[in-house]
């Protein structure tokens, strides 16, 4: 049985079975990154929620983990070196994962790198500025009702960044092509949240985007999504 007492969240979320993933996690568009990856992955996991109206994630015990504060967050016992191994930022993960069971990115070098490019689009662009977006429209909406401009903008480069997924999917599938990927997981659940979450679906003229609505569709279908998108279970 692996040893997980090194790490200070295990005494807050104890864990049922050490000895497969430990994800601490909540089901918002970047926790479900990991779960639905997870699943995909056919990877063994105990999730634990990390509670945002319990500021859970500011705790010392989640500090500990992750000290920037954000889920998702993972200890796999059986890291690289075969000791347990702590790893917190939702891309990072997923590279981790994908290269773990060699699954979820392309085996050649190329391939890999432009899924990566990928990947780092999600978490550079589209995972900020939709977050802020979705702040502004609809959780901050009181605090702006009298200046347009955060909204606007935000909208905007929301519509940009939807419009270059939309470019890059006419004739493929998925991002890569054929092959699903970690980039199609980092990114279809913030694409989905912005309708789900936000309530942005007029606003930012979704319905323009076919090809991306259509994409998000497909992932979201998947046996893996289906079950990964309500994971951990809210209380």
């Amino acid at each position: 049985m692996a040893d997980l007492s090194a790490f200070p969240i295990t005494k807050r979320w104890p864990a049922s079975n050490p000895d497969v993933i430990q994800l601490y996690s909540l089901p918002t568009p970047n926790g479900v990154k990991i779960s639905i990856a997870l699943e995909e992955a056919g990877l063994a996991y105990e999730p634990h929620l990390i509670s945002f109206n319990t500021n859970d994630q500011k705790s010392p015990e989640f500090l500990s983990l992750n000290p920037n504060g954000r889920i998702p967050a993972i200890i796999d016992p059986n890291g690289p070196d075969g000791r347990p191994i702590g790893l917190f930022e939702s891309g990072a993960i997923l590279v981790y994962l994908a290269e773990k069971t060699g699954k979820l990115i392309p085996a050649d070098a190329r391939g890999r790198y432009e899924t990566l490019c990928w990947v780092m689009f999600q978490m550079g662009g589209v995972g900020p500025m939709f977050g802020q977006f979705g702040h502004f429209f609809k959780f901050a909406a009181d605090k702006v009702a009298n200046n347009a401009y955060p909204v606007e903008r935000y909208r905007d480069e929301t519509k940009r960044l939807l419009g270059v997924l939309e470019e890059r999917l006419e004739g493929r599938q998925w991002l890569m092509g054929d092959d699903y990927t970690i980039a199609d997981i980092a990114t279809f659940p913030w694409v989905r949240g912005v309708d789900v979450f936000y309530g942005g679906r007029d606003v930012l003229g979704l319905a323009n985007f076919p090809r991306v609505m259509d994409w998000v569709a497909r992932a979201a279908a998947r046996p893996a999504s289906e079950k990964g998108l309500h994971i951990p279970a809210r209380d």
